[in-house]
């Protein structure tokens, strides 16, 4: 591992009278630097699919620039389990900052050399590079979580950084626009997110911060007494290996493995919706520009209060079942699709209305099997777990949902397409059932040792 990326070390203790309000002042900066710091990534990971429509125009087709969308998936479900184990020995304020600025280099590339959009192959290379250096965001900010809120206040928070998903990915269709009306320039899909992701890179550094540890800190555990049940102090606060790591809490770990399955099939749906709703409403539904692009928008920003409300019912309606939020999320999100695909042309109000509500449903499960993953292994594990569910998100889902949907798309037409999103949703359904009653009798298993 670079010598850049080590974790910083530990700080003589600051004052007692010192600590609590260190501790305030130190989460909300942080906090905002994570927040701000992932939105940003969002900013330069499906800005391509804004540009499709206008590659397809030159001849492209739409299974062939579904393969090339597709490298940014394989690469980061790829990357983000590597880069996970990698990033719980790394530290989080290095970490994201230099994987954001990478992946922003390659889409100012891509905007601005014309080469780089030239054939389908160099757009595959191009965007593999920059989905693997998009793997370096979501670990290190899942390991700064869990060493900066302890275990009772961590789904509230979880939930609202996973907003951030959201803020970021809202975005670039309205940098878009902007470049659009700057430039006349459809390049502006790919440049003006990146500069945009740069100047957030910058802000995350300044404000993200390592362990409490090395600001001098106590373990938040013992700032919030909130002890998990197999909390031991000095062996809780050690790193660990990577062979720790992955054969005694993430191989054996059988509900793990269910929200890692289940999160192929919700992924194929939020990208499937999410990757072809610029062509999709633009050939088959006839929306212009601006309509597709604020629709694009509305999709990412309902997903705010969707995850927010998933987070809430998680903890207050459901118990903290997170399988059986789940399929209640999932059911309803299935209903949404089929009358989006179903509507006939000329009914923009309600594809407007499925978009949103699609969004606001989706986002609520993306949020619920990330932050499982943390809850499923300690702390010292949380980037490998979280990478875990990651690799099979993006390396199954999110690749279907560019490459199997476009192939399907050109060879079946759109409704092909839906068909192969709607089944993801009732398979999605199947495994988090699955979940919810192995979560179920696990509790129950716990609550018979007590």
């Amino acid at each position: 591992m670079l010598s850049i990326f080590k974790p910083a070390p530990h700080k003589a203790p600051v004052d007692e009278a010192h600590v609590d309000p260190l501790y305030r002042r130190l989460r909300w900066q942080i906090f905002m630097g994570i927040f701000f710091g992932y939105a940003a990534y969002y900013l330069v990971r499906k800005n391509f699919a804004l540009a499709m429509p206008y590659l397809i125009d030159q001849g492209f087709s739409r299974g062939d620039l579904g393969f090339a969308l597709s490298g940014i998936s394989i690469a980061y479900g790829i990357s983000k389990f590597i880069m996970g184990s990698v990033s719980d020995r790394s530290n989080p304020r290095v970490f994201l900052p230099a994987g954001l600025i990478l992946a922003a280099a390659v889409m100012l590339f891509m905007g601005f050399v014309p080469w780089a959009t030239s054939s389908i192959a160099i757009m595959f290379v191009l965007l593999f590079l920059c989905g693997w250096f998009q793997g370096m965001g979501w670990p290190p900010c899942g390991r700064t979580m869990v060493h900066w809120w302890s275990q009772k206040e961590r789904g509230g928070v979880v939930s609202v950084w996973n907003c951030a998903h959201n803020v970021g990915g809202g975005i670039p269709p309205l940098l878009f626009l902007l470049g659009m009306a700057w430039f006349n320039d459809w390049h502006a899909a790919l440049y003006m997110p990146a500069f945009g992701a740069i100047l957030l890179a910058v802000f995350a550094f300044m404000t993200m911060r390592d362990t409490p540890q090395s600001c001098g800190l106590p373990p938040i555990e013992e700032y919030k007494n909130d002890y998990p049940p197999d909390y031991v102090k000095e062996s809780s606060e050690q790193e660990l290996t990577a062979k720790q790591i992955f054969m005694q809490y993430i191989l054996p770990n059988k509900l793990l493995w269910y929200i890692a399955l289940a999160n192929v099939f919700v992924y194929l749906l939020r990208y499937g919706i999410l990757d072809w709703s610029p062509t999709y409403l633009k050939e088959v539904k006839h929306f212009a520009l601006d309509k597709s692009s604020w629709a694009y928008f509305l999709y990412e920003y309902a997903g705010i209060p969707g995850t927010l409300l998933c987070g809430w019912m998680s903890d207050k309606v459901f118990k903290g079942n997170r399988g059986a939020t789940g399929v209640f999320f999932m059911v309803l999100v299935t209903i949404a699709t089929v009358i989006y695909w179903l509507n006939p042309v000329g009914n923009p109000g309600i594809d407007m209305a499925c978009m949103i509500t699609i969004g606001f449903l989706i986002y609520g499960p993306v949020m619920l099997i990330g932050l499982h993953a943390l809850e499923l292994a300690p702390k010292k594990a949380a980037g490998t777990a979280a990478g875990f569910t990651g690799l099979f998100g993006y390396l199954g889902g999110s690749v279907a949902a560019s490459a199997i949907v476009g192939y399907t798309v050109d060879y079946f037409g759109w409704d092909g397409g839906f068909i192969v999103m709607i089944a993801g949703c009732v398979l999605a359904v199947v495994l988090l059932l699955l979940t919810m009653l192995s979560e179920s009798k696990h509790k129950a298993q716990l609550a018979g040792r007590v």
